[in-house]
């Protein structure tokens, strides 16, 4: 039987108003206080506010380089994405960004990721929103995509929506730590 493992999902936005150092202290404070409890710290994938009650000046952290800096500030955790939009990076270059964290972590990252919804960030960031169902696609050949670079050096895939050709990923993750 596997132990109960707990994890925090931190806030990408201070729902109290706060300014951006303020917010960032208040993660700091909660961290020490619950570090002892949990094994692993969430991030959002969202690049702006989305919901309708914050304001367009809400500090708001990014996924990636938010999960980079509690990893560093906080080794004994584990970090995780809840969960990364596919849409928003290139796929070989996100599996390569999450082989490099994985590597400077001792292979503490734990890699979430979904087909994205956000309208809204889409539209703001200049990303093409297709229907779900495209998303899903892309969702699926994202992740093949992952895996070639992961597996294969070099790393070549041609798929309907993304293409790789003798693309390196190296050291490449072994996600078969635990």
């Amino acid at each position: 039987m596997h132990d109960l493992r707990f994890g925090w999902h931190i806030p990408s936005f201070p729902v109290d108003g706060s300014d951006g150092a303020t917010f960032v202290a208040q993660i700091h404070h909660t961290l020490r206080t619950i570090h002892p409890f949990f094994n692993s710290i969430w991030v959002d994938d969202h690049l702006m506010p989305w919901a309708k009650w914050q304001s367009n000046d809400t500090p708001y952290l990014e996924c990636v380089t938010t999960m980079t800096y509690l990893a560093a500030m906080y080794p004994a955790l584990d970090v995780g994405a809840s969960v990364l939009c596919q849409s928003y990076r290139n796929p070989a270059l996100l599996a390569k960004m999450a082989a490099n964290l994985q590597l400077l972590t001792g292979g503490r990252l734990l890699f979430g990721i979904g087909a994205g919804w956000a309208e809204e960030e889409y539209q703001a960031y200049d990303f093409a929103f297709p229907r779900a169902a495209t998303r899903l696609a892309q969702l699926e050949e994202t992740l093949r995509v992952v895996r070639c670079m992961w597996t294969e050096s070099p790393a070549s895939f041609d798929g309907s929506h993304y293409r790789i050709e003798n693309a390196y990923c190296e050291p490449r993750p072994n996600p078969s730590r635990r």
